[in-house]
């Protein structure tokens, strides 16, 4: 059962990159904590961040005067179960089988899906993601800039790109198939109870129908799992379609107006706003940001060009066809 804390009471804010492909968010990271809240039934307010939507701190969760990054201690399903928010994982912890699984989903499945979005495609899924309100030579330089990071990440070079594309595509299959004879036909992978475990698979399997284009390898593979195919559909339709019914926890989506907050570690105190008409200085703070947002892009094309006249370079082979596709 979950269990969930005390901060119940008080209002949840689950903070995203904007709703796309019929999914209230396609970013893999954010849609699983979207999945993860809406299991636990616990009540939250969802708002979008269009200004920095590839920053590292999304997702995020405000409540009250705490916050949660994405980025800090494991991220924030990790932070919402160690401070006591909501806990689907208790039961679960030292089950070896789903431990096992979690590692693999987060390893082999994530590095799947970071391959297919930057990599594996032409990349329009993931700048429609991430990069929607940007201008267009921001967009390019910022996926070009990724490309080169997710390259790094996953280890793949001029030399070895073949063997490491085939070794992802590998393990995502044999993924598919332990995940697949593991669920059968129940609605969640242990003890016909949800966790955070299927929080994630969830996500990665919604995204991966949903915003990878048809002719996606990844997809392909998962499609030979039809149990997968209508669990993940069947919880859509609960989870997401019916979100707006009265017999489920109830959420507002709403443009974001905010940056991700800073503050130390793990649940940080900020400033609670008060309703008024004078600025904030969080909200002064961030009008210098989106001001000079354009001007740090600039800079970051020039780094980004600078490394791109170096040595290492060619390790990045990217097609002048594959660099237009993401662009039309």
């Amino acid at each position: 059962m979950a269990q969930v804390g005390e901060r119940e009471s008080e209002e949840l804010t689950l903070v995203t990159t904007k709703p796309y492909f019929d999914l209230p968010t396609a970013c893999p990271l954010c849609l699983p904590l979207f999945i993860y809240l809406k299991l636990a039934h616990f009540p939250f307010r969802l708002s979008f961040n269009s200004i920095f939507p590839d920053s590292d701190q999304i997702p995020y969760v405000e409540s009250g005067t705490y916050v949660a990054y994405n980025n800090e201690n494991g991220g924030v399903i990790e932070n919402l179960k160690r401070d006591g928010i909501v806990d689907l994982d208790s039961e679960f912890q030292s089950v070896p089988d789903w431990v096992a699984m979690k590692a693999m989903i987060s390893s082999w499945l994530a590095d799947a899906m970071m391959y297919e979005l930057w990599v594996g495609s032409d990349g329009k899924s993931a700048c429609k993601i991430y990069y929607s309100d940007l201008s267009w030579p921001i967009v390019k330089v910022l996926f070009l800039k990724q490309v080169y990071s997710v390259k790094q990440h996953l280890g793949i070079t001029k030399d070895n790109a073949e063997q490491r594309e085939d070794e992802i595509y590998k393990r995502a299959k044999i993924a598919y198939g332990a995940l697949s004879t593991r669920l059968g036909d129940q609605d969640f992978l242990f003890d016909d109870r949800p966790s955070s475990l299927d929080a994630t698979f969830l996500g990665h399997v919604l995204v991966t129908l949903h915003a990878l284009p048809e002719t996606s390898v990844l997809r392909s593979k998962l499609l030979e799992h039809g149990n997968v195919v209508r669990y993940a559909e069947k919880h859509k339709t609960k989870l997401i379609e019916s979100s707006s019914s009265s017999s489920g926890p109830q959420f507002r989506s709403v443009p974001s107006s905010s940056t991700p907050k800073r503050g130390p570690s793990n649940w940080s105190s900020k400033p609670k706003s008060q309703p008024k008409r004078e600025k904030t200085e969080g909200e002064k703070t961030f009008k210098r940001r989106a001001r000079y947002f354009l001007a740090a892009q600039l800079v970051v094309v020039l780094l980004f060009l600078s490394l791109m006249g170096g040595n290492d370079a060619g390790d990045m082979e990217l097609d002048d066809e594959d660099e237009g596709n993401a662009f039309d």
